[in-house]
């Protein structure tokens, strides 16, 4: 059984590179904002659940906000700067939000949802609803 999963960029009208980071743009105020990152994810499905890891570097487990309504999976975490002031040498290490959103076209059991970040990985556990399991049909003899 297959599931129908799409996956939608909040900011699609903004410039993005071959980092799936998003260009840094002017807000109303025409003050510079943060910059916003995709991150990549691996999508495992199995018969009973959906398994999404996600690489998210430097977001801690209090910075993360994953909700799930109509079929929709919306993934926001902060990066913070690891050290404030003058000194860097070089940067690239990205800094700023991460944002996702998945559309997944399973039925999901929305209160078995659970997920887990470690060393930097974030696993989201998304088990099925059961009528939407694959099940065996008995054939009888007529």
């Amino acid at each position: 059984m297959s599931t129908t999963m799409t996956t939608t960029n909040q900011n699609e009208s903004k410039n993005q590179n071959e980092n799936g980071r998003l260009s840094q743009y002017q807000n109303e105020s025409n003050q510079q904002a943060r910059s916003t990152y995709q991150p990549r994810f691996d999508i495992w499905e199995g018969d009973d659940e959906l398994i999404l890891y996600g690489d998210l570097p430097g977001v801690e487990h209090d910075d993360l906000e994953i909700q799930f309504e109509n079929r929709q999976l919306t993934i926001h975490g902060k990066v913070s700067r690891c050290h404030d002031g003058e000194g860097y040498l070089y940067r690239e290490y990205g800094v700023g939000d991460v944002q996702r959103t998945f559309m997944i076209g399973e039925a999901i059991n929305s209160e078995a949802i659970t997920a887990e970040l470690h060393d930097g990985v974030l696993t989201l556990h998304l088990p099925k609803s059961d009528h939407a399991k694959p099940r065996r049909i008995e054939v009888k003899a007529a």
